[in-house]
């Protein structure tokens, strides 16, 4: 995907949090609406969120094998302009939602590009986070991004997983992306943002998208 990665911030809790990162110049903001999650968030004080966001920022909601009608009641209430799907919703389910979606997966050995194929006309990205057993998401942890090498997605890619300022950089070189998903890498603990990391983070991936573009000039 050519230009530049567009960046996401997920896991968002805070009103001057959200403040600060847009303002740092990211493109979405991610709330999770999984209540067993450390980062969860009530769809009032979501939606007081949305409504101060600018435009142009998209309002991502995550969730994880809720019912379809409880995630549309909250993108409606909320404002949200799209959800990322964490768990094992099917493509039926997606056509379902009420705006956007971005469904993740978490990587594998085994996973081939027909498991994405199904959700190519259902779905806007295809979100790759690393496979954990017990978690759908928030590891912490990256994965062999080579994995992805023999992967053709049908829809645009967003890598999440472990992004850190000290990595994010190298992930935009080494993977054909369209966005990062930025968490617990800019964190200091769950839920909230070091606007110190967020910055170094989207310098690092400034810079990536400044050197791909000198390479591919000189080409």
């Amino acid at each position: 995907m050519n230009g530049r990665t567009r960046i996401k911030v997920c896991g968002m809790r805070e009103i001057a949090e959200v403040a600060a990162v847009v303002a740092a110049g990211v493109d979405a903001i991610g709330l999770i609406f999984v209540k067993k999650s450390l980062r969860y968030i009530d769809p009032d004080r979501a939606r007081e969120i949305v409504g101060k966001l600018p435009p142009f920022v998209d309002a991502v909601g995550v969730f994880v094998d809720q019912d379809a009608v409880e995630v549309n009641e909250i993108v409606r209430y909320c404002g949200l302009t799209m959800v990322q799907l964490h768990g094992a919703e099917s493509p039926a389910y997606c056509s379902e939602i009420a705006c956007r979606v971005m469904k993740a997966f978490r990587v594998r050995e085994s996973m081939t590009t027909e498991d994405l194929a199904p959700y190519a006309g259902m779905v806007s990205g295809f979100l790759f986070d690393t496979f954990h057993e017990k978690m759908a998401g928030g590891t912490g942890q990256t994965f062999d991004w080579h994995l992805l090498e023999k992967l053709t997605p049908p829809r645009p890619v967003i890598l999440a997983g472990g992004l850190t300022p000290a990595n994010v950089g190298e992930a935009v070189r080494q993977v054909r992306l369209f966005a990062v998903d930025l968490n617990s890498g800019v964190e200091f603990e769950p839920g909230r943002k070091d606007i110190d990391k967020v910055r170094a983070a989207i310098a690092e991936v400034a810079a990536a998208d400044a050197a791909a573009l000198r390479l591919s000039a000189g080409s």
